[in-house]
């Protein structure tokens, strides 16, 4: 099947564009997916200027890679979140502005609706991203939590995305939250509960990333065969669960890279995530597009990751069977 291998720039938005473009082919990759932060796709550059989405792709095309995919991630985590002092620097200073966490949520809206367009003028069809959560801090029910709290933490879910994915259905931009914690749809059920809550539209599925659903329990191919035609793009991540007696999967305040976590993230194959079992659910149902990776192991030099990621997943991913391994006995007949 030689899905594009593509390596997810949000963990190198310290390298220039150039530089990360430049080492993305000469780690191997066939592609990149662009972060809207740092300088790597900049969604009001590229709806100010007319030619900032052609200039990007020359860049791309002079290391001969592909882009299926750009990730708004930061933003988007403003929309439903419950805005305090940490979402500064994760979002521009034009989403920022003053603070005041009303407005805040208002222009992360505006930013995701403009991510879509630019996203048409770059010329992909995928927008991966989070979706924040106003009720991710109600995560333990203690004090026991009124039913209608998580009913409304749903439907401000939809009310805020549902305007962002009429623009996304209007430039053809299929929208790809990774289910993860802190986002609205943290794992099987929930994830059905957020399709629920927007009617089911197109423009809203899933960039399946088994890592965030390893360390909690929850099977990735269960997930996968949940959601058969919601799996508009794939992260390749590893995570391993580590609990020693002493610590829990709520990770005890510490760190990613300390030692003493219930869990961590790994680089590809370093893990105890099943990728074997993932490619073979991608391939039942007829996911053909990138294997993107996402790198992050606070344990191993990143250059050498990358590469090593690179080679593990080409060497992973395979086609499905177009016959039966018994099918000689039947033509036989």
């Amino acid at each position: 099947m030689a899905r594009p291998v593509t390596l997810f720039t949000g963990q190198w938005a310290d390298l220039p564009i150039e530089e990360i473009a430049r080492k993305t082919k000469e780690f191997g990759y066939d592609g990149i997916e662009l972060a809207c932060w740092g300088d790597h796709f900049e969604v009001d550059k590229a709806l100010a200027d007319d030619n900032y989405c052609a200039k990007k792709r020359e860049l791309l095309d002079q290391h001969d890679l592909q882009c299926h995919a750009i990730s708004g991630h930061l933003v988007g985590q403003a929309v439903c979140d419950n805005i305090d002092k940490r979402h500064k620097a994760i979002i521009p200073d034009y989403v920022w502005g003053d603070g005041e966490p009303a407005g805040v949520n208002e222009r992360a809206i505006e930013e995701m609706k403009n991510t879509a367009r630019a996203a048409q003028r770059f010329g992909v069809d995928v927008v991966n991203g989070f979706t924040g959560s106003s009720i991710w801090h109600l995560i333990y029910d203690f004090p026991p939590t009124p039913g209608h709290m998580i009913d409304d933490g749903f439907k401000l879910f939809a009310e805020r995305w549902n305007p962002i994915l009429d623009v996304f259905g209007e430039c053809g931009i299929r929208f790809a939250l990774e289910v993860h914690p802190t986002e609205i749809a943290f794992d099987i059920h929930t994830a059905e509960r957020a399709l629920e809550a927007i009617g089911h539209r197109e423009e809203f599925g899933f960039n399946f990333d088994p890592s965030h659903l390893h360390w909690q329990g929850v099977d990735s191919v269960e997930f996968i065969r949940a959601f058969p035609d919601r799996i508009y793009h794939c992260h390749v991540k590893d995570a391993i669960v580590t609990l020693n007696g002493r610590s829990g999967i709520n990770a005890s305040h510490l760190k990613f890279g300390d030692a003493r976590r219930g869990w961590d993230f790994r680089s590809p194959g370093r893990g105890t995530v099943n990728f074997e079992e993932i490619i073979r659910a991608l391939n039942d149902v007829g996911y053909d597009g990138p294997l993107s990776i996402e790198w992050e192991d606070c344990g191993m030099e990143r250059e050498f990751g990358a590469r090593e990621a690179c080679q593990f997943t080409k060497k992973l991913d395979f086609a499905p069977s177009g016959r039966a391994f018994d099918a000689a006995f039947e033509d036989g007949n």
